[in-house]
């Protein structure tokens, strides 16, 4: 496999605020250049939202900004004005890699983040995601994690999230074609970004790690799981 260390974020496809396709395309390139299995069976796409984000993945919304519907902090990230590097989502896609054998680290791959490029996941929960600090309830992160293959094959999305209450886009589209899922799907962002606190699995157990492999949607984690998870799976 080619080393990950000997590749760079501008090597990719990266339209800003199209987060889930970035990462879809991501997805699709580790594949192809042998960087993760042809098959992308070492990959897991990571939504990070709750029960607050808005049904908009507006253009980045920093801390103290007027508008309020935007609830998921990152640190880190490239968009940021400030100086801790911090912004508010609406909602934040990510690639995890699990390497099969070996005493390889999980691999976070964030083409938003200002940390290296990938970031082994426990330093990236820990200066991303901040679980230590403290947010009001309302700010509380989610993570939808759905295995690679099934996301290539079941995503779809025609951007009407990008477009205002008169048809005009927002942020401007990717030049490609919107992405359609292979039974012909042609939009389920929602269901991916959408996330209720219901939903969240209560311990990280066995059969929490096989439904991650056949679910459309994954499984669904707090914060304070996430690496607890991948420590378990196996690709």
């Amino acid at each position: 496999m080619e080393l990950s260390s000997s590749l760079d974020s501008s090597q990719f496809q990266h339209t800003p605020y199209y987060c889930e396709e970035n990462v879809y395309l991501l997805c699709k390139k580790l594949c192809a250049n042998g960087t993760a299995e042809a098959d992308g069976s070492d990959l897991f796409v990571v939504f990070i939202s709750n029960e607050k984000k808005q049904a908009l993945h507006g253009s980045g919304n920093f801390l103290g900004s007027k508008r309020t519907g935007k609830k998921i902090p990152l640190w880190h990230q490239k968009a940021s004005q400030r100086a801790d590097g911090v912004v508010l989502w609406d909602y934040h896609v990510i690639c995890v890699q699990r390497k099969k054998g070996g005493d390889s680290p999980c691999l976070v791959w964030d083409l938003d983040s200002s940390l290296p490029f990938p970031t082994p996941l426990a330093p990236y929960v820990s200066e991303t995601i901040q679980p230590s600090f403290q947010l009001f309830s309302e700010y509380q992160r989610f993570f939808r994690i759905v295995h690679a293959p099934v996301f290539l094959r079941c995503f779809a999305s025609d951007r009407r999230h990008m477009k205002d209450s008169a048809g005009n886009w927002i942020a401007q589209p990717p030049a490609y074609e919107p992405i359609v899922a292979e039974d012909k799907t042609e939009h389920n962002l929602n269901e991916y970004n959408e996330i209720r606190a219901a939903e969240v699995s209560v311990n990280v157990e066995p059969d929490l790690i096989n439904a991650v492999y056949t679910n459309k949607l994954g499984v669904v984690l707090s914060e304070n799981q996430l690496e607890e998870f991948f420590t378990q799976v196996s690709s």
